[in-house]
């Protein structure tokens, strides 16, 4: 750059900054960009003072300490505005009626949801009798949801579980967490002793017992000479370790596809304490899981010799144990997020 565009350029700048008045600056942000075009890392002030050294020595000498009183006069404006805004910003907060010395109000801190404590203590339960976690995808194939559970196409029992079948896809949202069964059992050798949590889907209207989508664990034991008394010793204790040692459990007999015999666990009433309530409809039970003896033909189609192992599963719903242990009267409750409910599992949530 010669001295006579170095100039020109000087001049154009000088021009421009002197003719800024205040009123284009409204904010702070607007001040801000002001600064950056004639005082920024790349501003044009900036620029003639670096492209000084440029110019011959005697013009350096005249022009030098021209670009430096500009420099202090345009950080002057700058500054002098700054200091107007701020004023006005801070006339505006006691305006306001806000006291900005005053603390902050304290944060909410979070702790778990109830359904993530409940499954936990279901978790640490079993594992302290030696069962493992084992996990498995929520989109699954129709093989591992079904057909591996001793339930093909066409069978009466899928009615029960309403699916939610993938569009253009042979996948579906899994309907329990029995899948994660014989996935292990096809994967790993035995003996087996697993525990597996998870959320599941389900066609189910939504009513104050019921939620298309809802937790559920399930528990898996294969070994040689499982019998239907081990899975009895297993669930009482289960259940009083959860619900208290006054717990008391009862089988009553049923069917399903993946084990055989089959029954259905009842808990007794703790909201009437077995005498008879709405809740457990006069009858001092409450319907709580399903178990049974691993049935023949699932060991067989995860590739097990039923001849040489055998086992039982049982599978039981997070919501309905919760709603029991907590004495809540409304699934739908979980899931609303409403602080005032969930408030009432942890003292520290504000």
């Amino acid at each position: 750059m010669n001295t006579s565009d170095w100039l020109r350029s000087f001049e154009a700048t000088s021009a421009a900054a002197l003719a800024w008045a205040p009123a284009e600056t409204p904010t702070l942000d607007d001040l801000e960009k002001v600064r950056l075009r004639f005082l920024g890392r790349s501003g044009e002030l900036t620029e003639l003072l670096k492209n000084l050294k440029h110019l011959p020595l005697e013009d350096r000498r005249q022009f030098g300490p021209r670009a430096q009183s500009l420099k202090a006069r345009i950080s002057e404006f700058l500054e002098r505005r700054r200091l107007d805004l701020e004023c006005a910003q801070d006339l505006s907060t006691e305006r306001s009626g806000v006291d900005v010395t005053l603390p902050a109000p304290p944060s909410g801190r979070g702790r778990l949801h109830p359904l993530t404590s409940m499954v936990s203590e279901m978790t640490e339960a079993l594992t302290l009798m030696g069962y493992t976690l084992a996990e498995g995808p929520q989109v699954e194939t129709d093989w591992y949801n079904f057909e591996a559970l001793n339930i093909p196409a066409q069978h009466p029992a899928r009615d029960a579980h309403d699916t939610f079948y993938l569009k253009d896809l042979p996948l579906l949202l899994r309907t329990h967490t029995s899948p994660v069964q014989a996935r292990t059992m096809k994967s790993t050798a035995p003996p087996l002793k697993i525990v597996c949590p998870g959320r599941v889907f389900r066609r189910d209207a939504v009513d104050a017992s019921h939620s298309a989508v809802f937790y559920q664990m399930e528990g898996l034991v294969v070994d040689r000479g499982v019998t239907f008394a081990d899975l009895k010793g297993t669930l009482e204790v289960f259940m009083q370790t959860l619900l208290g040692s006054a717990t008391r459990i009862r089988f009553r007999p049923s069917y399903f596809p993946f084990t055989e015999p089959s029954a259905q666990v009842d808990v007794n009433c703790l909201l009437c304490g077995g005498r008879g309530c709405p809740a457990c409809k006069q009858s001092g039970w409450i319907e709580m899981l399903g178990a049974g003896v691993v049935n023949p033909n699932v060991f067989r189609l995860v590739g097990l010799d039923p001849a040489t192992w055998s086992g039982f599963a049982f599978g039981i719903g997070v919501e309905r144990l919760a709603m029991m242990k907590y004495r809540i009267p409304d699934i739908r409750l979980f899931y609303e997020n409403d602080l005032r409910f969930l408030r009432q599992f942890d003292e520290d949530i504000v």
